[in-house]
């Protein structure tokens, strides 16, 4: 019956789509080189719709300057280069950012009756995955510049720029935003930013000159950094935290750690950060993480994970009493419930650094966990957010590396380019953040 109705539905389709030679007066068409196009004949292409496959035949025209051809109708159809209609299209990128794309391939037969490959699945998800992460950029550089009016005037034969630096004492450090436009709306009680990173498997040139974790070896992963962003407005009765249903979004991509600041900052304020009273940024101990925060969201409450700093503290644990469980439960069970837990940090980092041992590694690892402590020393005051009914963990963020990432990019004998990689991912979190469709609207109207 499916297959019936999408043969039926083939037909008439290409009945509507034989376009006919254009009328005399209508044989030009615009050449992007500033010149003309002129019309030379019909030409026909098979394309494959959403009824199963059918034959497109439309005008042509060939511009005599730049010798460069052009078919308007598929411009106008959205089908320039491609023998793929929009529908399909976007239901192979739905399957690519889902599952591995030979399995995309077999569900869009199951479920549709579509008969496409393995490597068209790939190549579609990645080309509008391109699209959306080429639209994200264009819209940071464009808030990066400055909107200046054009000055108008006679010709300047030279004009002359010269620059130079000294040193002016500053009170206030701050930080670097983007110009973005203002979002409007109803404030938002409490807004969450968690940053964090996780690596993806990549093919061998994208690891090139690059230090893997064992020393000596190469890298076989690039790290991914991800961010989230979600709300929060109540909590139990116990009074702890309740993460706002459907209220999570994410962004994120191979990437240098500047370059994720202005993707994660982007995101914060679609979201609303300058109408949120209360704004929390929350991650583990990585260097670059406070860095961005400081950078874009120094105004924000900072909270170090409350469970990786207690891998911190176990780490000492371990390190006191290798080998001896009772022994490393008992000196956590002071050192964390007392200290850690209570936010009592300065008392915490004064028991590691009078831990007296003759052995230089230990000496050198506690004094590396007392400094990280005492690094971070603010944002680990837990009863003080405690008391403030805020998340004090980041497994939000967490389990999003493992969803967002892991379970489509991490599968076994998966090997990316970076380019691919972060195709899916904007592919997989503009899905996740339902704006897919809000992206296919935009296509339309541009």
């Amino acid at each position: 019956m499916r297959a019936a109705l999408h043969q039926a539905g083939a037909v008439a389709l290409s009945e509507l789509l034989q376009f006919v030679a254009p009328a005399a007066d209508q044989r030009q068409s615009p050449c992007p080189c500033g010149h003309h196009a002129q019309y030379q004949e019909v030409r026909s292409k098979p394309v494959l719709t959403m009824v199963g496959p059918v034959r497109l035949s439309r005008p042509y025209y060939l511009c005599s300057r730049c010798h460069v051809g052009q078919f308007p109708v598929d411009v106008e159809l959205d089908i320039e280069n491609t023998e793929f209609s929009p529908g399909v299209r976007r239901m192979q990128a739905l399957v690519g950012q889902q599952v591995p794309f030979d399995r995309g391939r077999e569900q869009m037969q199951i479920l549709a009756g579509l008969e496409v490959t393995t490597k068209s699945v790939e190549r579609t998800a990645e080309a509008i995955g391109d699209d959306i992460v080429q639209r994200e950029q264009e819209e940071i550089q464009k808030a990066l510049q400055l909107d200046l009016p054009v000055i108008t005037g006679e010709p300047i034969p030279i004009l002359y720029v010269q620059m130079d630096g000294t040193g002016v004492p500053v009170v206030i450090q701050k930080a670097l935003q983007l110009d973005l436009p203002v979002i409007t709306g109803e404030p938002i009680p409490i807004l969450y930013v968690q940053m964090d990173g996780t690596g993806v498997p990549v093919v061998k040139k994208e690891t090139v000159g690059r230090q893997g974790k064992t020393e000596g070896q190469p890298a076989h992963t690039r790290e991914a950094k991800l961010g989230c962003v979600f709300t929060q407005t109540t909590w139990d009765q116990e009074g702890y935290a309740i993460r706002d249903s459907d209220s999570t979004t994410y962004t994120g991509a191979i990437e240098t750690a500047v370059e994720f600041g202005k993707r994660i900052y982007r995101e914060a304020w679609k979201r609303g950060w300058s109408r949120a009273k209360k704004k929390v940024v929350i991650g583990d101990g990585a260097e670059w993480i406070w860095n961005l925060v400081a950078e874009h969201f120094p105004g924000a409450i900072q909270i170090v994970d409350l469970y990786h700093a207690r891998q911190h503290l176990w780490e000492v644990a371990r390190q006191l009493y290798p080998h001896e469980d009772v022994k490393q439960k008992a000196w956590m069970k002071v050192h964390q419930k007392r200290l850690l837990d209570k936010g009592k940090i300065e008392k915490l980092v004064g028991v590691l650094r009078s831990i007296d041992t003759a052995n230089p590694q230990m000496a050198e690892k506690i004094c590396t966990e007392a400094d990280y402590f005492e690094r971070n020393a603010e944002r680990m005051r837990y009863p003080k957010f405690r008391r403030q009914h805020l998340f004090v963990g980041s497994g939000v963020i967490e389990a999003a590396c493992k969803t967002v990432i892991g379970s489509r990019l991490k599968q076994s004998g998966m090997f990316w380019t970076v380019r691919g990689a972060n195709a899916i991912l904007a592919l997989r979190c503009s899905h996740l953040n339902d704006r897919f469709e809000d992206y296919w609207d935009e296509r339309r109207a541009a």
